[in-house]
């Protein structure tokens, strides 16, 4: 961010806007770990609307019965038009576009004769500020994807403990059913979270890893617990599930920069952007979340 920007009529700060976007996104972002920890972000972008293309393929695995050992497969009779291998299935993968969903923009002024401050370290630190106002803004709009992919919605009319422990049993077993691979995680607002604090089996005679004093819990029925505000969930709801990196979460920087102002002495901070979220049609069965009440879907 050092050098002084006093003669040039514009200066471009994109990569430095990108790299503290994605630094601020691993440390603050309450729904980073659905997104892979990391916020995809390109800088100079010159598509308006696609972000980028991914290469997926719908054909599911075909699970072959045991090697045919028949004396006409692939010998005798069955010479050239028969495999001991069985049916053989084409791989071919298709481009799927990832377009854009939402846009941002940042606008701001530094007056050399009021800022009070380095000139250009205010420019730093209001970047860094903007970095983290962006990140809060992608947070909300994850959320809201989470909430719209979710593929199934459980429901609990309050939180008692008989209650929270059916809820996350039929996770449990949801997940196993569906054969799913890799580290389930729940995000819950701060009244469940003090509710699996408080549950009766986040003892330590049950070797629980709940903290009473720290109001903490890591784990519990196999899910990683993390706390997020209320305002980060939709109406009714009160949890999030999935298994951790089904999602990706992505931003293209338009243009970061401070440029000469006409009207007072000194720069316009400026920056616009386009974001959006992605995730494989096969993984939002991974995706699941909690209502309480009668809350639909």
């Amino acid at each position: 961010m050092a050098g002084e920007n006093n003669n040039q009529a514009v200066r471009s700060y994109q990569p430095q806007f990108k790299e503290l976007l994605q630094a601020v996104f691993r440390k603050q972002a309450y729904f980073g770990e659905f997104f892979g920890g990391q916020l995809q972000a390109l800088d100079g972008i010159t598509h308006n609307q696609k972000a980028f293309t991914v290469k997926t393929s719908d054909i599911p695995v075909v699970v072959g019965a045991e090697y045919n050992k028949g004396k006409d497969v692939a010998f005798g009779t069955g010479t050239a038009n028969s495999s001991r291998f069985g049916e053989r299935t084409e791989v071919i993968y298709s481009d799927t576009d990832v377009n854009y969903a939402w846009e941002w923009v940042l606008h701001e002024g530094i007056d050399r004769h009021t800022v009070n401050a380095d000139f250009n370290g205010a420019v730093a630190d209001r970047l860094d500020l903007q970095a983290q106002a962006k990140v809060q803004m992608f947070d909300d709009h994850g959320g809201q994807f989470i909430s719209s992919i979710a593929s199934e919605t459980k429901t609990v009319t309050d939180l008692t403990a008989d209650n929270i422990t059916k809820l996350f049993n039929d996770l449990a077993t949801a997940y196993v059913n569906m054969e799913a691979v890799g580290q389930k995680m729940a995000w819950v607002n701060p009244a469940l979270y003090n509710a699996l604090v408080d549950h009766p089996l986040t003892t330590t005679s049950k070797s629980s890893t709940a903290n009473i004093d720290e109001n903490g819990i890591l784990n519990f029925k196999g899910f990683r617990i993390k706390e997020v505000p209320e305002a980060k969930f939709q109406k009714g709801e009160i949890a999030y599930t999935s298994i951790v990196g089904v999602g990706r979460q992505f931003t293209g920087i338009d243009t970061a920069r401070t440029i000469e102002a006409i009207d007072f002495d000194g720069v316009a901070l400026q920056g616009a952007g386009k974001a959006g979220e992605f995730i494989l049609p096969a993984n939002k069965k991974a995706v699941i979340k909690v209502t309480t009440g009668t809350a639909s879907k």
